[in-house]
């Protein structure tokens, strides 16, 4: 397994420089100069202070410097200088960062219980009325805009009946420590991370019914109810467990997707994390962020596919690791 991992991580480390490569030259492309709009900003637009702006963010230099330089700086963990916020690009992603993986891994985990469990009953119970309200109700969070459940969710839980929290990631000013602060961003988490998860819990409800229906249909699921097992047994040990691999594979794409792929959920529930630090670098033609939260967005989703392959093994014993 060592010798496994060892490989994958040398590959992931080709394939994160050519992303951050490729992304490097992608944004050079977008339109719009960063000095100029910086410029713009402070009120002088003239073509000296433009230019001097340019040379001290760099941008002065040739594309290949600025890539070979940009490069360097990834390889010592340097991801460079925010000139729009002032600060060092991984100080900026430290800060919201944890926020994103609360927001992200709380909504995984919550879309994937809930969708195996639908899916698990709605396999169970295939051509009932159950069946068929399951598949609708899945059906229906997957075909709603995300931004739309949001302030659905926000009407009534906020507004109408005034359970939750409307937005942020804990009450401004209340100064808690301790517990009463964990229940406080637990409130703030709830509307964000069902909000996000509730979609997702819709494709895996699809996919493990799916899946099981495929299944139960095998020759060593029916030697098994030959041999006088439950319909429990069979289901839990049998059925569920060779059907979870190809959930196995969509969640682990999902997973490193979510990191930064929450802009909207982030961006209506005024959630500070990566997601929403993203957007706003793309308004203000912040490369250096920009670039910066693409790099980390990237390396989690290299992490999470490992571990994806890691899982297979204890899914599936069968599975031998191969580069």
């Amino acid at each position: 397994m060592l010798s496994f991992v060892a490989q994958r991580v040398v590959k992931g480390v080709v394939v994160l420089l050519a992303i951050v490569v490729l992304n490097f030259f992608l944004i050079r492309l977008a339109p719009g100069d960063p000095a100029v709009v910086m410029a713009g900003e402070a009120g002088a637009s003239d073509q000296v202070f433009v230019q001097q702006l340019r040379e001290k963010f760099g941008l002065d230099k040739p594309v290949p410097e600025q890539l070979f330089i940009y490069v360097k700086g990834i390889a010592t963990l340097d991801l460079g200088f925010s000139f729009r916020q002032q600060a060092p690009v991984a100080k900026l992603i430290a800060e919201r960062l944890p926020a994103t993986l609360l927001l992200t891994l709380t909504a995984f985990a919550i879309s994937l219980v809930l969708g195996i469990a639908f899916g698990t009953f709605a396999a169970r119970f295939a051509g009932t009325f159950l069946d068929t309200g399951i598949t609708i109700f899945a059906l229906i969070f997957y075909a709603m805009p995300i931004f739309w459940v949001a302030l659905m969710g926000i009407l009534l839980f906020s507004v109408t009946v005034d359970w939750l929290p409307s937005f942020g990631y804990e009450t401004v000013g209340a100064n808690l420590t301790g517990f009463a602060h964990v229940v406080d961003v637990a409130k703030h988490l709830i509307m964000p991370a069902m909000t996000l998860g509730l979609f997702f819990m819709a494709t895996y409800t699809r996919m493990t019914r799916a899946s099981m229906l495929e299944v139960k249909r095998l020759d060593f699921v029916k030697t098994a109810r030959a041999k006088g097992l439950s319909d429990a047994v069979i289901q839990r040990r049998h059925v569920l467990r060779n059907a979870l691999l190809p959930v196995v594979t969509l969640a682990g794409v999902h997973a490193g997707t979510l990191i930064g792929g929450a802009v909207i959920t982030e961006t209506v529930f005024a959630w500070p994390g990566i997601g929403r630090l993203m957007y706003d670098a793309l308004l203000q033609r912040d490369y250096n962020l920009l670039l910066g939260v693409f790099v980390t967005c990237s390396v989690m989703v290299l992490i999470f596919n490992l571990i994806t392959d890691l899982v297979y093994r204890l899914v599936d014993p069968r599975i031998e690791f191969a580069a």
